[in-house]
Formats: structure tokens, C-alpha cells, sequence
């Protein structure tokens, strides 16, 4: 076994790695660019290097780079991860000529499955089932389209080299096709380096599911069953789950079979996992076509060991080191269900729009850490992050993975629900409350599932109203009377908690909630102050309130009744903003100083501005030109995806007020339009 090993990555991932090198005695090398000088996978090696800049092509993706840290640091082996290199054959390569190990396959079988297009005649030559397609190399733009006509609308474009759902479109029209393969192609360019792309038939209501295979260099190659990836947003997967739902014993074998098959024709060793497209028929059987193989460990490997009881990365370590495979195919059994849920730092009601900002508060529920679950230890969080640090515009979204185990999947289902609910993020947007709502969904729970269930199911699962004004005014109101005696400590003059000698007294707040300002007042009968009996106003409505306000600042749990209702509430306040986490969902309102913003003017209208920080990718109007509201204006690059922005208004386009390539903080205004 190795004694030392590089991690060619960042983030959880890396973290992951590690873990399982330090429960193994193996001595750990980190690398880190510019913006990640303190991250939590710094922390989590026994030595690092610094790589270069921020930007992944900086860093991250200088294969020189790690290549040279990995040699002046001993490092006999280099892990590396999955994004960045993790799939570069070169890289592998260039590991091996300079005698350290590549913790992954061959670099020939990278290769053959790099390019979806080769990988696809591959495929077929060895007889697994394709999608009916264009996997040609010839991508003129007119030959494109001519084979989209024939193959049938609507049709899937994707980037040949492309992975993540970076670089895929799909395409209704004839008409829209040319746009759709131009954004494909930057998208692919600016991502992987190669804008080559192939076009599929959209196979209607499609399942994603994957299988997760493993080799070694004995010639010994196995699965470990399947996940159920197909609920997702922009082709990226949102929630993953072992086994899949409805998957009978019999068809589980054939897919595995021909993924095994797929992993046998191009001599693979290492993790992978090949991935199908599986179209639902009338019966509620399954027929199932090969999409791509990914040549390295996938972001929802926990599900897999979840359901095994093994440690995938354990197994790639003893595998690239020269070990056969510690079990055979017999010996391998499903045991219960369990389920991933990506937390990312993102919108969702915003269209999913990535964000960015420090994380004031992090809190998880009960759970370890990059080990697989049990029934004694049902909840698990891969993350890279602590609280304080901060999400940049410069990698990927994602903040962590909660994955749940249960007997069943009902119980899985539970579980998660609970483990959102205790999950806590102030500080930016983030999609723990959507992930939440997918999962109580009917759709989800009765396991009625397609790629296409985030959008059908838009009307429940987005803009949902926020947590009820009430319980969020309540939530506020006890985070201050707490502060404010905490602040007074023993002294009973100092207390502001509305104790009067004669006579009642009322508190004023005002709060910004779902848009809306709100004047809130607290009442309090002629009393004593150890009664805490409350009255909470709200416009005409009144509710009682009952809370004894704490002395302990550093507590943000807070026990109160709410008329008949019995609350248990978090809340944490930044500044104006105060987050309220409640069992049925959450709010962040603003608790609004009326002197300071006495002055506050209507914001100024007929501007672009970026929702998120970014590059400008392109224009896609000229000054002087009339715009309709809606139509296309711009489009931004940010955290490797591209975004299209849209016209606030009608007019006409006074100024672009930066160039193509710039890039843009937030709010940053990118163009002016006039009347």
C-alpha cells in the first residue's frame, strides 16, 4: 500500500479522500490555489502546496503543476478526485511516465470514453444499447441539422467531451436549433476545451440511472448495483438514491451485465460508472440505452457504500496499488436504501442562478463524516466547508452532500425531510429549503420519477409562499427580547422586555417579509415581567404569545406558543436580516430600522444588472437597438455554466457598459436601456 499520495482536488472531495487515506496510515498532500488558502481540505492533509490563482485554469487544472508538487513532496500516488483532471488522459499519462501512480483507469480507456462519440461506437461494437443519434465526427453546422430533422424533434445536443450537463441543449424546433448548437459549443469550449458535439433523439420521460462498476488489474471487474439519478435541474443532478425505485431483480442483472460489458471492452480498472438513459413504457418495464461512462468516482458514491457497507475510495487505493478486488460478484448484497441530496449555494426560485457569499451560520443535523451510514449512524455530510468561510464565483456551487440510509425507502425518505429541516445556511441563497419541498413532494415519495420532474412539478416545488408572516415575527420578536436580556443580565432596571409598575406596553417592529413591509407590535398585559404572557399584533390580527426570554446569547433556539401552537424555532440574525428556521420551512426577513432608512428611494428601473458575479460571454444586441421585455441581452459565465439575461422592460439600448470577456461583481449593471 502506498505511503504517501497527492489529492489532485479541492472541497469535499478531497476531504473524502483523505479520510479514508488517514484511517488506512497513508500520509496525505494537498494542493490549493489562491482562493483556497485556508479551505477545510487544506486542514484535512498532512502537508500542502500552493498551485497558482483562483481560476481553476490557474490551478486546479495545471497538471504541471500538481504533477511537480506530487514529485518535490514523495508522493508515490496522485488521487484525483472527480472534475478538474480527474477524466484527462494526458494527465493520467504524464503521471505514469514520471513514476507515480494515476489513482484511476488506464489512460487508453480515459481516452475511449472521453469522447461520447467514440465511446458510443465503442459501445455499439461491443453490443450494449445506444439512444438512435448522430455520433459522427463531421460537426458542420448544416450536417447537424440535417441529421436532428431526420433523427426527429425534440432532439438532445451534447457536448462530446462534456459531462455535468455542461454543453447540453435540448431542441423542439427546427428553428432553434442553430442558436441552441452555438451556446452548446462555447458552453463545450469553454469547459472542456473541445466544442465537438453529437445529437441524440429526447428520449420522453427518461430515467438516469447509472451503475457503479469496478475493476482491477487482474482482470477481475464487478458492479455494485445502481443509482437512481434522474431527478435534476439543467441536466445536473439534484438527488441520487440506491436502489432504484421499481427496478426489478431481473432487469437490475441486465443492466449490470452490460455495464460490466462496457467496462470489460476498453480493459478497465479502477472505479466508474457507466450511465443509461432508461425510457419508461407502457407495462412499467424499463428499456434502457447507454449514455457515457465516467471514468473516475462519481459526487454520489456515498449512496453505493451506504447500501454495501464499503468504502469505494478504500477499494480504488488497494485496486491502484496492485490488489485484486476484495469481494466477487456473489458476495455483494443491497442492504436497505439510502439517499444523496447535493446542497448547493444557489437560487432556485431565481432560476437556479448560482450564488455567492460567506456562510455566517452552517449548522448540520446530528451526523458523521465521510463514513457510511447505519442504522446506528443514519445521517452522513461530505462537506469542504465550515462556518465563516465563503462560497466564490470560481468553482462549483455545491456546499456539501447529506446523504440518509433506512431500512426502506420510506424510512430514507423520513430521514431526509428531518435532515434538511435541521439544516441551517444563513448568509446566501441556498437550495436546502427546494431540496426539502422535492422530497416531500407526491411526485418524489410515490417514486413517479423522470429527469423532467423538477419542471412538471414547478407549481409545488417553486415560489412556494414563504414560512407564514406570523411564525417568522414571532421568531424575530424572541430573538430580541433574548438579546436585550441577555444584555441586561441581573439588573432589573435595565430590562427593556416591557415590565410596567401601572399599566400594559407595547413593542414596535417592523420587518420586511416576502417583499412586503410589515408593522409588527408586541403587547404586554399589566403584569409581572416572569408571566411572559404576550400578545402578538399584526395589522387586525392577534395571536397570543407565550415565551420566556433566554439569557444565554449563544443559544439560537427558541421555545414559545404561538396561540394553540407550541414552536420550537432557530433564528440568527446578521446585521438587519434575521434568518427563522421553523419544522415547516424558514424566512429571512429584514428587521428595518425606520430612522435609518427614512430616506430610502424606489430603485432606479431600465437597468441589466448581473444577478451573480460573472464573466460576459457575449451580447446579443447592439446600441441603438429596440428590445421587447423578455427578449435575450446578454450572456454570462459563472461557476461553468452559461446564463441568458432577458429585458427588464421595453426600450432601446443606450450603452453596453462592459466588453465581452469583463468581469462582473454582483448587481454589477451591464447595460442601460432608454425609453
Amino acid at each position: 500500500m502506498f505511503k504517501k499520495i497527492l489529492i489532485a482536488n479541492r472541497g469535499e472531495i478531497a476531504c473524502r479522500v483523505a479520510a479514508t487515506a488517514r484511517r488506512l496510515g497513508i500520509r496525505t498532500v494537498a494542493v490549493f490555489s489562491e482562493a483556497d488558502a485556508g479551505a477545510r481540505h487544506v486542514l484535512a492533509c498532512d502537508e500542502a502546496v500552493a498551485i497558482g490563482g483562483a481560476t481553476p485554469r490557474d490551478s486546479y487544472l495545471r497538471a504541471d503543476r500538481i504533477l511537480a508538487a506530487a514529485l518535490a513532496t514523495g508522493a508515490q500516488a496522485v488521487h484525483p478526485g472527480y472534475g478538474f483532471l480527474s477524466e484527462n488522459a494526458g494527465f493520467a499519462r504524464d503521471c505514469i511516465d514520471a513514476g507515480v501512480v494515476f489513482i484511476g483507469p488506464p489512460p487508453e480507456a480515459i481516452a475511449a470514453m472521453g469522447s461520447k462519440s467514440a465511446a458510443k461506437t465503442l459501445m455499439e461494437r461491443a453490443g450494449v444499447p445506444l439512444v438512435p443519434g448522430y455520433h459522427g465526427q463531421d460537426n458542420d453546422p448544416a450536417l447537424l441539422a440535417t441529421a436532428a430533422a431526420r433523427i426527429g424533434y425534440p432532439v438532445l445536443i451534447k457536448a462530446s467531451a462534456g459531462g455535468g450537463g455542461k454543453g447540453m441543449r435540448r431542441v423542439d424546433r427546427a428553428e432553434d436549433f442553430g442558436a441552441a448548437l452555438a451556446s452548446c459549443q462555447r458552453e463545450a469550449k469553454s469547459s472542456f476545451g473541445d466544442d465537438h458535439v453529437l445529437v441524440e433523439r429526447y428520449v420522453q420521460r427518461p430515467r438516469h440511472i447509472e451503475i457503479q462498476v469496478f475493476g482491477d488489474r487482474h482482470g477481475n471487474c464487478l458492479h455494485l448495483f445502481e443509482r437512481d439519478c434522474s431527478v435534476q435541474r439543467r441536466h445536473q443532478k439534484v438527488l441520487e438514491e440506491s436502489p432504484a425505485p421499481g427496478l426489478s431483480a431481473e432487469r437490475r442483472a441486465e443492466m449490470g451485465a452490460a455495464a460490466v460489458a462496457a467496462a470489460q471492452a476498453v480493459g478497465y480498472f479502477g472505479a466508474g460508472t457507466v450511465e443509461f438513459i432508461a425510457e419508461q413504457l407502457d407495462d412499467g418495464d424499463l428499456r434502457f440505452y447507454f449514455m457515457e461512462m465516467n471514468t473516475r468516482l462519481q459526487v454520489e458514491h456515498p449512496v453505493t457504500e451506504a447500501i454495501t457497507g464499503l468504502d469505494l475510495v478504500e477499494w480504488q487505493l488497494r485496486v491502484a496499488a496492485g490488489q485484486p478486488l476484495p469481494l466477487r460478484q456473489d458476495q455483494l448484497a443491497i442492504n436497505g436504501h439510502a439517499i444523496e441530496a447535493r446542497v448547493c449555494a444557489e437560487n432556485p426560485d431565481g432560476g437556479f442562478l448560482p450564488a455567492t457569499g460567506k456562510m455566517e451560520v452552517l449548522r448540520w443535523p446530528p451526523h458523521i463524516e465521510f463514513e457510511r451510514t447505519s442504522a446506528q449512524d443514519p445521517v452522513r455530510v461530505d462537506a469542504g466547508v465550515g462556518e465563516g468561510d465563503a462560497i466564490s464565483p470560481y468553482y462549483d456551487s455545491m456546499i456539501a452532500k447529506l446523504i440518509v440510509w433506512g431500512e426502506n425507502r420510506a424510512q430514507a425518505l423520513a430521514r431526509l425531510d428531518a435532515a434538511l429541516a435541521a439544516t441551517h445556511i444563513v448568509g446566501l441563497h441556498t437550495n436546502a429549503a427546494f431540496l426539502r419541498r422535492v422530497v416531500r413532494s407526491t411526485a418524489f415519495s410515490t417514486a413517479d420519477l423522470d429527469t423532467a420532474l423538477i419542471e412538471r412539478e414547478r407549481a409545488v416545488l417553486l415560489n412556494q409562499p414563504p414560512l407564514a408572516l406570523e411564525v417568522a415575527a414571532a421568531g424575530v420578536v424572541a430573538r430580541a427580547l433574548s438579546d436585550e436580556a441577555a444584555l441586561a443580565g441581573a439588573d432589573p432596571w435595565s430590562r427593556r422586555d416591557g415590565w410596567r409598575l401601572h399599566g400594559g406596553a407595547r413593542r414596535h417592529f417592523d420587518i420586511e417579509h416576502a417583499g412586503a413591509v410589515h408593522a409588527v407590535a408586541l403587547a404586554r398585559p399589566h403584569g409581572s415581567a416572569a408571566d411572559a404572557r404576550f400578545e402578538l399584533q399584526i395589522g387586525s390580527d392577534r395571536w397570543p404569545l407565550g415565551l420566556r426570554p433566554q439569557a444565554d446569547r449563544s443559544s439560537a433556539v427558541h421555545e414559545l406558543t404561538l396561540g394553540p401552537r407550541r414552536l420550537r424555532l432557530a433564528v440568527y440574525g446578521h446585521g438587519e436580516r434575521v434568518a427563522v428556521f421553523a419544522p415547516e420551512g424558514s424566512a429571512v426577513l429584514r428587521q428595518i430600522d425606520a430612522i435609518a432608512h427614512a430616506g430610502e428611494g424606489a430603485a432606479e428601473g431600465g437597468r441589466l444588472s448581473a444577478p451573480m458575479p460573472g464573466k460576459v460571454i457575449a451580447y446579443l444586441v447592439k446600441p441603438g437597438e429596440r428590445v421587447s421585455l423578455g427578449q435575450a441581452l446578454a450572456v454570462m459565465e459563472a461557476m461553468k455554466m452559461e446564463h441568458t439575461l432577458n429585458a427588464p422592460r421595453d426600450g432601446v439600448v443606450a450603452d453596453l457598459l462592459y466588453a465581452v470577456g469583463d468581469q462582473v461583481a454582483e448587481s454589477g449593471e451591464l447595460l442601460r436601456l432608454q425609453d
